[in-house]
């Protein structure tokens, strides 16, 4: 998971501070220290740690933090606040052109993943601004990438553009965009090529295709796990084409994240998107305080609740509510949250979008197998219509044929049932309001310090939205 190494470390030097009733400015300087190394070991460039600790520091120091009531809250708000406003301050809209279609130019070195990101990006515009695209196989020097943006646009049901690989790629991007006018299609995305290095051939071609066909948006796709060669290689695509904007792919990998926190800072462009995972639907926009509240433990409330209501239908939502609180939620019902909560993205990551969850000990232990999840499915699937609707009845004998039926041992049947009976009697008791021991369980949850604060931002955050709503 992207920012694990950085997020223990500021959360570590956060909970620490937090733990003293006064601060004193020994214990400023200690935490500083912390933080600056967590930044550099995630390999944000040493520029922007510099500047990121002094604005820190400057503020704890000149505010009257340190006299403050809660001065531990207040200095997780500074750094918070400051993070933000180091990946960009407020989320960057996508530019939409008023005369149709929309351009966008995917650039970026070969190994990206810039081909599924046109894909990707595709199926985002299609599912949330309900566009038509269309996409063009500008890169004709790697025949594979035709055959997979054909394939990606097969997957989809989006028309593909493509001329060969003997074509002029100038030539392909014109010609895509006037294809898009006479069809109809509101939204062109080019992938063009990509080279293993920076060179003057590729910046060139792309030159060339820019002027062809005036993008709105030229969108820099970059890995990642590539640390700092990320950065230099965005500054200098920026210095050749102007790009408007970046995707961060593979963010779901085992990297530290340090590009996402130096981009901005180095190039002025924005990260308006991040891939992490290997679906066409696992994209999401760049969100700078969300991202943020993830990275200090603070949780991600408002992604949690787009997720939810992108993959929830609201009647099923509504008609599962009703039987948890009349307590007859039964392996019928299991099988469709399981189906529903494995759409929204890995369960563990789900975890730490809440408020204080990352605080909870053993979160980073917590791993689902996508494999016992399918174990699990087997096993209901193996239950008689009756027993799926009447737990009660699953006797011993009868648990015996469904471990058989499920090529499952009877421990791992016996261990289901149990789990399922007991999360039932706890989601029973939270429907009425009955919280008792959930603190406990969440430790540092959301009657924390951190998942206070996290909510404040959030309510904060709804309020605006609501104004801005109302005007």
């Amino acid at each position: 998971m992207a920012f694990e190494g950085l997020s223990e470390r500021l959360q570590g030097a956060m909970t620490k501070i937090g733990k003293k009733g006064r601060i004193t400015e020994a214990d400023l300087k200690e935490m500083m220290r912390e933080v600056r190394l967590a930044l550099l070991e995630a390999d944000v460039n040493f520029r922007v740690v510099k500047d990121f600790v002094k604005k820190v520091n400057e503020r704890a120091l000149g505010s009257d933090v340190l006299e403050s009531l809660s001065p531990a809250q207040q200095v997780v708000k500074i750094v918070n606040e400051e993070l933000t406003e180091l990946m960009g301050g407020e989320q960057e809209p996508f530019l939409f052109s008023k005369k149709p279609p929309t351009v966008v130019m995917m650039v970026g070195l070969q190994g990206a993943g810039k081909t599924t990101t046109a894909g990707k990006l595709a199926n985002y515009m299609k599912k949330r601004e309900n566009k038509r695209p269309l996409l063009a196989a500008a890169d004709v020097y790697r025949p594979a990438a035709i055959d997979q943006l054909q394939t990606i646009g097969k997957q989809l049901d989006f028309p593909v553009y493509q001329k060969g690989v003997e074509a002029n790629p100038v030539a392909i991007a014109e010609e895509a965009v006037e294809e898009a006018r006479m069809t109809g299609r509101d939204l062109v995305i080019i992938d063009t090529a990509g080279r293993l290095h920076v060179d003057e051939l590729l910046m060139t071609e792309l030159k060339n295709i820019k002027a062809a066909v005036q993008p709105d948006e030229i969108l820099f796709t970059v890995d990642a796990m590539t640390g700092q060669d990320a950065v230099n290689v965005a500054k200098a695509f920026n210095e050749q084409l102007g790009i408007t904007g970046v995707i961060l792919t593979k963010l779901d990998g085992d990297t530290r994240g340090g590009s996402a926190l130096s981009i901005r800072s180095v190039t002025g462009k924005p990260i308006k998107f991040t891939g992490q995972g290997e679906k066409l639907d696992d994209i999401e926009p760049f969100y700078p305080d969300r991202m943020a509240s993830r990275i200090l433990g603070m949780g991600d409330m408002l992604t949690l609740i787009e997720r939810a209501q992108q993959d929830y239908d609201e009647v099923k939502a509504q008609e599962m509510a009703d039987k948890i609180r009349e307590n007859t939620f039964d392996f019928n019902d299991f099988i469709d949250q399981m189906d529903q909560v494995s759409n929204m993205g890995p369960i563990e990551d789900i975890l730490k979008m809440i408020p204080g969850m990352s605080n909870w000990p053993g979160i980073d232990q917590v791993k689902v197998d996508p494999k016992d999840m399918a174990h699990m499915k087997a096993i209901v699937l193996s239950m008689t219509p009756e027993e799926r609707e009447n737990p009660e009845i699953l006797s011993q004998s009868r648990r015996r044929r469904i471990a058989k039926g499920s090529a499952r041992s009877l421990q791992e049947v016996n261990r289901m049932i149990k789990q399922f009976n007991e999360s039932r009697k706890m989601m029973n008791k939270m429907s009425k309001g009955n919280f008792d021991g959930m603190e406990g369980l969440l430790g540092n949850g959301p009657k924390g310090k951190l998942g206070q604060l996290a909510m404040k931002q959030m309510s904060r955050k709804m309020g605006k939205k609501k104004k801005r709503k109302k005007r």
